[in-house]
């Protein structure tokens, strides 16, 4: 679909920056509009759900804005960014600063969030690395084996092995102390635990090639 006949819409979720989403994508040459009206985010032919900070407020936000049910509503392709991937999962081990329980998420990909077991690695997972996709999946294509991305976070999907016909769910997996998702895919729910936005030409491509799926 060219991008001139596109509707791209980054849904507002009220903890997200989303600032820099917006310029990669329109440096692609896509106009795009940043809402969490229910009309305007049904209407969009593609989405981006960014989402920074802990899964626990970020679920309140979401609640706050009954975008909960909405999200739940998009029959077209929509893209989670960092946390907005992990709030595609089922439960997240990420309470922030108060509670042991676990945090109930969109529900949209049967997996959980947990804690990345990393030895003695630091905690974030901050910087660039490389991630291994699944072969011939459109989200990376042209992009050259062994690309760098790059990661700021501390929780992730743990690998699955379910097909994607099954409902899910990795795409694309990353090493950083244990093997862990780094690109996810549900049906119309696409995930990427990385920044694409701030990873380059490699980032760019992968926006570009949601963008024309």
């Amino acid at each position: 679909m060219a991008s001139e006949n596109q509707k791209v819409v980054i849904i507002d979720t009220g903890c997200a920056n989303v600032s820099s989403v917006r310029f990669a994508i329109e440096r692609l040459g896509y106009t795009v509009s940043v809402s969490k009206e229910p009309s305007i985010v049904l209407a969009a032919d593609k989405l981006f759900l960014p989402g920074v900070g802990t899964a626990s407020e970020a679920m309140k936000n979401l609640r706050e804005r009954d975008l909960v049910e909405l999200i739940k509503q998009v029959d077209k392709p929509l893209l989670g960014i960092c946390l907005g991937m992990q709030l595609l999962g089922e439960l997240s081990e990420e309470q922030g600063q108060s509670g042991t329980e676990l945090v109930p998420c969109l529900g949209l990909c049967d997996a959980p969030i947990k804690k990345l077991e990393t030895g003695s690695l630091p905690l974030p997972h901050m910087g660039w690395n490389t991630v291994t996709p699944a072969e011939g999946h459109p989200l990376f294509n042209d992009i050259p084996a062994g690309s760098y991305f790059y990661f700021v976070h501390s929780y992730a999907m743990p690998v699955s092995t379910k097909c994607a016909e099954q409902g899910g769910y990795t795409i694309a997996r990353c090493e950083y102390g244990q093997p862990f998702t780094a690109a996810v895919q549900s049906g119309n729910y696409y995930g990427v635990q990385f920044h694409p936005e701030r990873s380059s030409k490699a980032g760019a491509q992968l926006i570009k090639n949601f963008l024309e799926m």
